[in-house]
């Protein structure tokens, strides 16, 4: 059964109109390594298990212990009013509207408002990432407001997050987007440093320190370097952005 198993139900009391930060992997691994930092910077609370359809029906464990716990979770943080969506495994561009269906009403009930990440194939340079939002109608006056620009060329939205975005759009669900330039071969720490310092920080008021993502950048990407390999080699499966000039 389609479930979100809650287990830490005096949190959603204390959630009010929260924000959602969507860590699912893909190009870079920029949404999970965001995401995973998130959760272990502010010490987030577990506060929910995913068992929604689509979800693969796998069990991980953890370095130190013996505990183990679905590939999809959610964390919470009362003070902040933040959430995130981790995920362990990539997830089927298929299975993902199952998700976002399973997710959708529980959104509503939270009057969450999700921002998806999302990396796009470049070329490493020593430039910072290029970073921009897009979104749904009702929501777009958020990445004004924070100073996030507009793409700079047409594009899409792949993989699952490109799914549950459509989901959105389709359900009339307010929804933000950050995507950012990505190494398309390897973990980029640093392009998830710009997700978080010049999206995810001023939409949502937050002040995130990077310092320790930045100068731990070899031992993360070679933490993350297996399910890298992993996306590559199932590139429907993997969430990136992509230019749509190949296809005019």
């Amino acid at each position: 059964m389609a479930q979100i198993r809650v287990l830490a139900e005096e949190v959603t009391d204390q959630l009010e109109s929260p924000t959602l930060v969507e860590g699912l992997p893909g190009v870079g691994l920029v949404g999970k390594i965001a995401a995973d930092h998130l959760v272990e910077t502010f010490d987030m609370t577990h506060y929910g298990d995913v068992f929604c359809g689509g979800v693969p029906k796998v069990a991980v464990y953890m370095e130190g212990s013996p505990t183990l716990h679905p590939p999809v979770r959610l964390y919470a943080d009362t003070d902040r009013d933040l959430l995130v969506l981790q995920s362990d495994i990539p997830i089927r561009p298929d299975s993902a509207t199952e998700l976002a269906t399973c997710l959708g009403t529980w959104f509503d009930d939270l009057d969450v408002t999700p921002i998806f990440l999302s990396g796009i194939a470049r070329e490493k340079t020593e430039e910072v990432p290029a970073l921009y939002g897009v979104g749904s109608d009702g929501v777009l006056s958020s990445l004004e407001d924070a100073g996030i620009g507009a793409p700079t060329e047409t594009g899409l939205v792949s993989g699952p997050t490109g799914s549950m975005l459509n989901h959105s759009i389709q359900s009339g669900r307010p929804a933000l987007a950050l995507i950012v330039e990505s190494d398309p071969q390897f973990p980029d720490p640093e392009a998830a440093r710009v997700i978080i310092k010049h999206g995810i920080e001023p939409l949502t008021g937050i002040e995130v320190p990077v310092d320790d993502l930045v100068d731990s950048a070899t031992e993360i990407r070679q933490a993350k370097e297996q399910l890298a390999k992993r996306m590559q080699q199932a590139e429907e499966e993997s969430t990136q952005a992509r230019p749509l000039g190949m296809y005019q």
